[in-house]
């Protein structure tokens, strides 16, 4: 009688989402993140005695998925900070003619001198009464430089605008999460502060970035409900975003079980009943599970 066989669930999911991750590794978080679960799925593998060929090829796989997203990332990103250091010194040669104005400010203490160059032919009196206004004359100065540091504030420091520019140039290539956008950004070397900065004055609709990436994951790979949510989350995303995201798609959940089986059966073999198992696992339900591989024949 045979033995009971080995289960390889952790290991074909490896080698799937190794394979996945070198596909998408020109996308900067999807390639990482498949990559990394791909690495993480192929260790967890090994340690359990599952297939050590499929668990090793999903390991290389994923490596080399991360590796390829982080040196795309790495370029990307310095090219938009080249761009954008160029924009910011654009902007501080536009914006330097604003001292100007501040000699202006200070143009009404010519009157006080004025005043006391005709004060001689007048009695010695009349002179406090000149020195006066010049004293007056000089308090609005401190409310020109006052305005100074609030409209520093407004329009954030060079660091802070770099952010930002690099932050809108990576939402019109791919979706993000707040989170996921903010890591993205301290990856180029960003502080944290200027990061955070750059994705809240960012003009985004979380909510139709979490529909995008769900969008996306479902263009290349299979998933249930509740794994579509999952990896949502992993990204960053809220619960909330995610479930709504993915309630908003049109999905036959049947035949993403059924893409699903016939993905396993192309990478290894499966009794019918391992290979329902392993859809639940994957978070489809029990008729779901049934109904795909039932279009497998088995």
């Amino acid at each position: 009688m045979p033995g009971p066989s080995v289960p390889k669930g952790l290991a074909i999911t490896s080698l799937v989402t190794g394979i996945l991750g070198l596909i998408v590794s020109w996308l900067p978080i999807v390639g990482l993140i498949l990559g990394a679960v791909a690495v993480v799925t192929g260790i967890v593998a090994l340690r359990k005695i599952q297939p050590k060929g499929l668990s090793i090829a999903g390991i290389i796989t994923g490596g080399l998925g991360m590796l390829t997203s982080i040196v795309l990332a790495i370029a990307v990103g310095f090219m938009f900070s080249t761009e954008d250091n160029e924009q910011a010194a654009d902007a501080e040669v536009t914006s330097s003619p604003s001292a100007t104005p501040s000699d202006d400010t200070e143009s009404p203490s010519a009157p006080g001198t004025e005043s006391e160059s005709a004060s001689p032919t007048e009695t010695e009196e009349p002179t406090p009464e000149t020195t006066s206004p010049a004293e007056t004359s000089e308090a609005p100065t401190p409310t020109a430089t006052s305005e100074e540091p609030t409209a520093e504030a407004d329009t954030g420091s060079v660091s802070q605008q770099n952010a930002l520019g690099s932050a809108e140039d990576y939402l019109r290539y791919t979706a993000f999460s707040r989170t996921g956008l903010i890591e993205q950004l301290e990856f180029e070397g960003f502080s944290n502060a200027d990061a955070t900065w750059a994705v809240d004055n960012v003009t985004v609709d979380w909510g139709e970035q979490a529909i995008e990436s769900a969008d996306t994951y479902l263009a290349y790979t299979a998933f249930s409900r509740t794994g579509l949510i999952e990896q949502l989350e992993f990204e960053g995303f809220s619960n909330s975003d995610a479930t709504a995201a993915v309630d908003s798609l049109t999905v036959d959940w049947n035949e993403q079980a059924a893409a699903s089986a016939e993905t396993y059966l192309d990478f290894s073999s499966f009794s019918r009943s391992e290979l329902i198992n392993q859809l639940v696992y994957e978070g489809f339900t029990q008729a779901q599970a049934e109904y795909g591989v039932n279009q497998t024949g088995l």
